[in-house]
């Protein structure tokens, strides 16, 4: 079965990004059927949420911190070998660090799908669903990249935005391993993807503090008890950031200092690249 994107429902899912009514507009102007679900609390509820505002049975999800590329529009889906249910997530690039992998990317989803999926707040109790939706069973990562997730709009955004990641690219398949197996049990994509959000994005507005979020995030999952399920709780992350004193962090200084405290802990090398040295970085791997 071949799916023609510009036939689909495109759903714009923004909770409370700074830069959510830029990028909406900017979506209008490239869909102008596209809907919207706003301010639903719970990422399962939100997806809920998005499935029950599209009136096709298969839709697109486009997140709040989103620009998208307007030939997203032009793709087709060939789903011929794939069950009928299944769910697709392209890559997205990252406007900090030049990754591009599933975090903010493009998603396609059925009605059907999001019905029955019980992930993060509505989880049955699996490692695997409690942060992520990527290890639900028919959930297929796509290649392609079709949009920029821009995460440095303010500096809560870009260190929440490291944070989550340097919490979920720390786990095993959602699952929290000891530091000794840190080494072992992290999947290598995982790890490439963890570093360059600790060390890249010097050269941008904010990429020092979504690299200080990636360090705190791994380092309070792999050496303090604490509970990464929290990660999943916007609220709770809004009050963390509340509650620092944030004039008074040196960036620099206290990225080096996780720096070398995980180096030591979990065997890994983690380093952080000035400005000249992130943008050359990014440039190689374009």
């Amino acid at each position: 079965m071949i799916v023609d994107i510009a036939e689909l429902d495109v759903i714009f899912l923004s909770y409370k990004e700074p830069n959510k009514e830029h990028n909406w507009l900017d979506l209008k102007s490239k869909c102008p059927w596209a809907k919207r679900v706003d301010g639903v609390e719970g990422s399962d509820a939100a997806h809920k949420a998005a499935g029950e505002a599209s009136s096709t049975e298969r839709f697109i999800l486009v997140d709040g911190d989103n620009i998208v590329d307007p030939s997203l529009f032009d793709q087709q889906i060939d789903l011929t070998n794939h069950k009928p249910n299944i769910a697709i997530r392209w890559r997205g690039y990252n406007n900090i660090n030049g990754l591009k992998y599933g975090n903010g990317g493009v998603s396609c989803w059925t009605k059907t799908f999001v019905r029955n999926m019980k992930t993060h707040e509505n989880t049955d109790g699996s490692d695997q669903s409690l942060v992520e939706f990527c290890y639900e069973d028919g959930y297929l990562p796509f290649q392609d990249v079709y949009s920029t997730t821009v995460i440095n709009h303010t500096e809560q955004q870009a260190w929440q935005a490291g944070f989550r990641e340097g919490v979920k690219m720390s786990l095993d398949r959602g699952t929290k391993k000891s530091p000794s197996e840190f080494l072992s049990s992290i999947h290598k994509q995982n790890l490439h993807c963890l570093l360059t959000w600790m060390g890249i994005g010097a050269d941008v507005k904010n990429g020092l503090w979504a690299m200080y979020g990636a360090c705190e995030g791994c380092y309070k999952t792999m050496v303090e008890e604490w509970d990464y399920v929290n990660v999943r709780d916007f609220g709770y992350l809004s009050q963390y950031w509340q509650d620092k004193d944030t004039d008074s962090i040196d960036l620099t200084s206290k990225i080096d200092e996780y720096h070398q405290e995980l180096n030591y802990t979990l065997g890994i090398s983690a380093a952080r690249l000035e400005d000249t040295q992130s943008k050359f970085f990014k440039y190689l791997n374009k």
